[in-house]
């Protein structure tokens, strides 16, 4: 994905839900509309990266920490009040993480990674008069109860939007940035809300894209000292600001 590009919605009923979801969903990495569903039911939406997240030296650069971590809980956020008397619009989630392990820290972050557990801001649901849907972002895992994951997280401070005070949080950095990792094998696990093996990923990504393999390419059917030994190794770039987003 692209910094900065949004996909508009695809139907007329979705672009109120769209703005919310695109909100909702910045918070873990990414900006979204959403456009039509899969044949199980789930809605994908499409977003753009919040920072560049491609390679190893991406996650040095950009990234506060990686954690190993298990979806414990999950709760269930209000809509907006215009959505609920539209009758159509979208429910966010909120899904509590269990840190298992941390893989790396970067020196100097701004603040320690978490050792207990802390709130993930996640893909919720779509709704309207036919009832509701999942919604999963293209590309990344949806974060079910369950299932663990490697993150490369970030710490944004307190910050105001459109007159909105949104709370400091630990987010992620973009698509590439939350791998699958049921069993100790990256790419095994859940993603786009259904489960995937890191065999037959690997089959389905054979073409390399224009920016080269990514991490999470080159990681996939290895486990997590493999990766920790990938970013201690990796050379940080230079920071480019590219606010709170």
């Amino acid at each position: 994905m692209k910094l900065g590009k949004v996909r508009a919605a695809a139907t007329a009923g979705a672009v109120l839900a769209g703005v919310v979801i695109a909100s909702a969903l910045a918070a873990n990495g990414e900006r979204a509309g959403h456009d039509g569903g899969r044949a199980d039911g789930v809605v994908l939406a499409h977003g753009s990266d919040r920072l560049p997240n491609h390679t190893a030296s991406d996650w040095v650069t950009y990234a506060d920490h990686v954690v190993v971590v298990t979806a414990k809980a999950e709760r269930e956020l209000p809509a907006h009040q215009e959505e609920i008397e539209a009758g159509q619009g979208y429910l966010p989630r909120e899904v509590t993480l269990e840190v298992e392990n941390t893989l790396w820290s970067r020196d100097g972050a701004a603040k320690p990674a978490p050792v207990a557990e802390f709130a993930w801001p996640a893909a919720g649901w779509t709704f309207s008069e036919q009832g509701r849907r999942p919604l999963a972002v293209e590309g990344r895992p949806r974060i079910e109860v369950g299932h663990t994951y490697v993150l490369a997280i970030v710490w944004v401070p307190a910050f105001t939007d459109g007159g909105e005070t949104v709370p400091g949080q630990w987010r992620g950095l973009g698509e590439s940035s939350v791998l699958p990792y049921d069993g100790g094998v990256i790419g095994d696990g859940e993603s786009e809300g259904r489960i995937q093996s890191a065999a037959a990923t690997m089959n389905e990504r054979a073409s390399e894209g224009p920016d080269g393999p990514s991490l999470e390419e080159t990681m996939t059917g290895k486990g997590a000292a493999d990766l920790a030994a990938v970013l201690d190794a990796a050379r940080p770039g230079e920071r480019q600001d590219f606010g709170p987003r």
